[in-house]
């Protein structure tokens, strides 16, 4: 910024010296490098608002020209759905857009249900096997359970 030597600043120690005296200098001297100090922050601060601002211009345009390239692929794909809208229509021999001349509307399947019974469950387990190794294969009621394990009475 300024060029100054150790000589320079030699010499304006010793003028501040001899003016302002030997018990102002350093509170002075503080002072001095206080303010010096809060004008580099205000020169950075400006400098940052700078290119803050030229980074946002930057993005903005960039916002724009990916806009315009949205548009131009969206009026690519209208104009080419009608194209190929205007051509189906021709080879199915309607007149213009209109649908109107359409005799039925498109049939879909009648929905079946499948039938399934949810309390026969096929498993990956074939049921020999689970036969075999006592795996339960069919769900107790909680009284049946009862019944079943409860110890027999001897009389």
């Amino acid at each position: 910024m300024f060029d100054i030597d150790f000589s320079k600043i030699a010499l304006i120690g010793a003028v501040a010296l001899i003016v302002i005296g030997p018990e102002k200098l350093p509170r002075v001297a503080r002072t001095v490098g206080t303010l010096l100090g809060k004008a580099q922050r205000y020169v950075n601060d400006v400098k940052a608002e700078v290119n803050r601002s030229m980074d946002l211009d930057e993005l903005r345009k960039m916002k724009e020209t990916v806009e315009g390239a949205a548009r131009d692929v969206e009026n690519s794909i209208h104009s080419t759905t009608s194209d190929i809208e205007r051509d189906l229509n021709q080879a199915a021999g309607l007149s213009g857009d209109s649908y109107a001349a359409l005799e039925s509307p498109p049939s879909f399947p009648e929905y079946k249900h499948p039938r399934k019974n949810w309390r026969i469950k096929q498993g990956a387990t074939p049921n020999w096997y689970k036969a075999r190794n006592g795996v339960r294969t069919q769900a107790l009621s909680g009284a049946a359970r009862v019944a079943r394990y409860r110890p027999k009475k001897f009389n």
